[in-house]
């Protein structure tokens, strides 16, 4: 009896751990898939494929393939000029089935008539340099520190803007950093990943950005105008100069923040 009892208690043991064991069994590794045009089911060449959690980004071949390091639950996010940008949650049925297929949707643009006026250009240099437009967005630099200060404009109270930015940037910048600790901890690997680069260097629209770090764009407006960069270049610079400019002065921020 009670050899009986015991091979009992063994065997509901075994069972336990052999559910412990399945119940954690996670897929984490490299996912594959392939992404399709949703209108002519063809597959896209270069498509930019983001890992929001990791961090990592590759491109599709010519085929629309890709492979990229991923687990249960993590976020890719698609991006494809001239395509609407797509966010896919991994699931452990896209790693048992290895015929996954992701479909973007092309956008419908309304292009509005645009009337362009070339510059008057005479042919010598003298007159036509004074012709064309001045970007105002003065660089300011102070001996001793590594980075320069955006004010927008040559004047007096531009000098003092930067001077007191400098002289209280943790109180200026620690609501706004603080916010977002964890994500403001993934600059750094945006800017190691090449993939992700490229991709920020063909964008303007902050919308990768904003992905990446969890910001709304007029966070990620508010960070820069109080590190003193210009409305022109908030305005005008492309996605990786916005990474380059945010990496900056949250790095700055925390040198300054520590000596406090």
């Amino acid at each position: 009896m009670k050899y009986v009892l015991l091979s009992i208690l063994v065997g509901f043991s075994t069972l336990g751990l052999h559910g412990q064991e399945t119940g954690n069994d996670s897929p984490e590794g490299v996912f594959s898939a392939v992404v399709l045009n949703a209108q002519t089911q063809t597959p896209l060449e270069s498509v930019h494929v983001v890992n929001l959690n990791q961090v990592i980004g590759t491109i599709t071949n010519a085929k629309g393939e890709f492979s990229i390091r991923a687990a249960v639950n993590d976020t890719l996010y698609f991006s494809y000029l001239g395509f609407k940008s797509q966010k896919i949650r991994v699931t452990n049925d896209m790693f048992r089935f290895s015929d996954t297929k992701i479909s973007l949707t092309e956008l419908a643009y309304a292009l509005e008539e645009v009337i362009v006026q070339p510059y008057q250009l005479t042919g010598f240099l003298e007159i036509d340099v004074k012709n064309l437009p001045i970007n105002t967005a003065y660089q300011y630099s102070i001996s001793g520190l590594p980075v320069s200060y955006e004010a927008g404009s040559k004047s007096p109270s531009a000098v003092t803007k930067v001077l007191g930015a400098i002289l209280n940037p943790a109180d200026l910048l620690r609501n706004l950093f603080g916010k977002q600790p964890r994500q403001m901890r993934k600059l750094r690997q945006m800017k190691e990943d090449d993939q992700i680069r490229d991709l920020l260097a063909s964008k303007f629209d902050r919308e990768t950005l904003m992905e990446l770090l969890q910001l709304e764009k007029v966070d990620i407006e508010d960070i820069l105008t109080n590190c003193n960069y210009s409305s022109s270049f908030i305005r005008t610079a492309n996605d990786l100069q916005i990474l380059d400019a945010l990496s900056s002065c949250y790095e700055e921020y925390k040198v300054l923040n520590r000596q406090k």
